[in-house]
Formats: C-alpha cells, sequence, structure tokens
C-alpha cells in the first residue's frame, strides 16, 4: 500500500461517520492504517473534539426544544384566553340552564390554563360548572328570602 498523508479533513470525515465511527472507517477512506489514523486521532485529540461538538450540539437541541414548548405554551394561553372571554360574554347574555356550553368551555380553559401553568388541573374545588351551580342556588335561595335587617315600605318595596 503506497504511502499517504492524512488529510486535514480526516476529522470533519471523521465526525461524519456519525455514532457507529472508527479509526479504520477512516483509514480505509484515505487508504492509510488504522495505526496512522490513531497516531493523528491522539495527537489532533479527535475523541475529546468529538465528545466536545456532541455536547454543544446538545445543549443547542435542548434549548430549542425549550424555545419551542415555551411559545407553544404561549399560543395555547392566547386561544385559551380567547375562549375564556368568549365564555363569559355568553355566560352574561343567557341564564345558567342555556349557557351550560359556556360554563364547560370555562371549565376546559382553566383545566388547560393550569396545566400550562403546571397546576393541578383540579384545583381542588371542582368543575367550574358545580361552582357556578352552587353560586346559582346560593343566590336564587338568598335572594328569595328575605333577611330580617331588610324592612320594606307601604308598596312592598325594600329599603
Amino acid at each position: 500500500m503506497p504511502r499517504r498523508k492524512i488529510p486535514p479533513d480526516a476529522f470533519t470525515f471523521y465526525m461524519s461517520l456519525g455514532p457507529g465511527r472508527s479509526y479504520a472507517q477512516v483509514a480505509e477512506k484515505f487508504g492509510v492504517t488504522k495505526r496512522a489514523v490513531v497516531k493523528v486521532a491522539t495527537h489532533e485529540r479527535w475523541q475529546e473534539q468529538a465528545t466536545e461538538l456532541e455536547r454543544k450540539a446538545r445543549e443547542k437541541t435542548n434549548q430549542k426544544v425549550g424555545e419551542s414548548l415555551e411559545e407553544m405554551n404561549e399560543r395555547h394561553l392566547k386561544i385559551l384566553r380567547v375562549i375564556q372571554t368568549k365564555a363569559l360574554e355568553t355566560l352574561k347574555q343567557y341564564p345558567l340552564e342555556t349557557a351550560l356550553q359556556a360554563v364547560r368551555a370555562l371549565e376546559g380553559v382553566v383545566r388547560q390554563e393550569r396545566v400550562i401553568k403546571g397546576e393541578p388541573a383540579g384545583g381542588g374545588q371542582g368543575s367550574v360548572e358545580e361552582i357556578i351551580r352552587r353560586e346559582y342556588e346560593r343566590w336564587m335561595t338568598t335572594a328569595g328570602a328575605e333577611s330580617p335587617e331588610v324592612e320594606t315600605n307601604k308598596c312592598g318595596e325594600r329599603s
């Protein structure tokens, strides 16, 4: 085998081989012995360079994943705010019996917003629908019963 010098771009070829790379593959590509490749690789610290390049690549990937998750969460929060606004508008316009879809939409928005912000979805107080029903019933019973402190005038109006 004629003696050939290992070119300066041998390390680039070595890295391009991916995780299954070997000095034998480099030697075959450039028509040199594996021993010659090992000698150059040791002298130029290919293993350390490869480790450093892989570490930097992982950091970049992790950063991009974190950024894309953050962007996704922001996008989802914007969507949830729109749904929440529409649901609240609907609740203002319709009586409770016909506004259950709005209540369910609000419940879903609250649950998803909690998940995105890293909190438990349940919140420990029951569903939004249950809370609204309880409050509605409480208001209706309170409004129906006159409290002793409220006096009425001759016309039956509260004073």
